[in-house]
């Protein structure tokens, strides 16, 4: 239970009190239960598209649009942010790492959060608009938690100091073959083959990604971990929208 809770503290802004001494291989363990806090994420977004659904659709999408910042409580656009001004041009890893530590938002970081939240907003709109957003919606926040774990398997933290040096290569391959599971489960149960295809064509994308990061600067930050959780929502809702409508064809 304690490292369920510090799943759920670490990913949401959910005021969790944990009893007890923490040590520091109870954050490593907390990964298992990244793609559960997704389902307990995706179920209150479900909810608020129910509760929401008798406004225009216009307003419902931008209301789920904001709730889903607010319950990440902006942590992950933050690292997408800083991510967009680092990585910016061809600069050496040490200086992407000091751009991204600096708290000043540059020029790219802006317009990237911009294309991203206009991004989100159309596609959500359309889902909404097409009549398949609830699962869909379900399914990013779970995909996004387990790609997270993904992200830090296998590889370094390149600082000294930061929380999420406790995560960043921590994961095990029980807790990486467990999220798998539990994650392509979950799309081949609401979505049949669609969302095999969804979840690998998703998934192929954000390795892509990861491998380039790491890459870069030689391993994860927390900056760079938040931007493949904004990525991979992206990326659950395009596909979605392309294999399901076949807005393409």
């Amino acid at each position: 239970m304690k490292h369920f809770l510090i799943a759920l503290q670490f990913l949401t802004i959910f005021p969790i009190k944990i009893n007890g001494e923490l040590k520091e291989e109870d954050f490593g363990k907390s990964l298992i239960y990244f793609p559960v806090v997704g389902v307990l994420i995706g179920l209150v977004l479900v909810l608020s598209l129910f509760i929401l659904r008798s406004l225009p659709i216009y307003v419902e999408s931008a209301l789920i649009l904001i709730i889903s910042i607010f319950i990440y409580g902006g942590m992950h656009l933050d690292g997408f942010i800083d991510t967009c001004d680092g990585f910016y041009g061809n600069n050496p890893p040490e200086k992407i790492l000091e751009i991204m530590k600096d708290s000043h938002v540059g020029a790219m970081g802006v317009i990237g959060i911009v294309c991203l939240l206009i991004f989100k907003y159309s596609l959500l709109l359309s889902l909404l608009i097409l009549g398949n957003l609830w699962k869909i919606i379900f399914l990013m926040a779970v995909f996004s938690k387990f790609m997270q774990v993904v992200a830090c398997y296998k590889t370094k933290y390149p600082r000294k100091e930061g929380k999420a040096r406790h995560f960043v290569g921590k994961t095990t391959l029980t807790q990486l073959i467990f999220g798998l599971i539990f994650t392509a489960g979950l799309f081949a149960v609401l979505l049949k083959i669609n969302g095999i295809i969804i979840f690998i064509l998703s998934a192929v994308v954000i390795l892509l990604i990861v491998n380039w990061f790491k890459k870069k600067i030689g391993g994860m930050t927390g900056d760079t971990i938040g931007a493949v959780s904004e990525i991979s929502e992206i990326m659950v809702l395009f596909f979605g929208l392309i294999i399901i409508e076949g807005c393409f064809k």
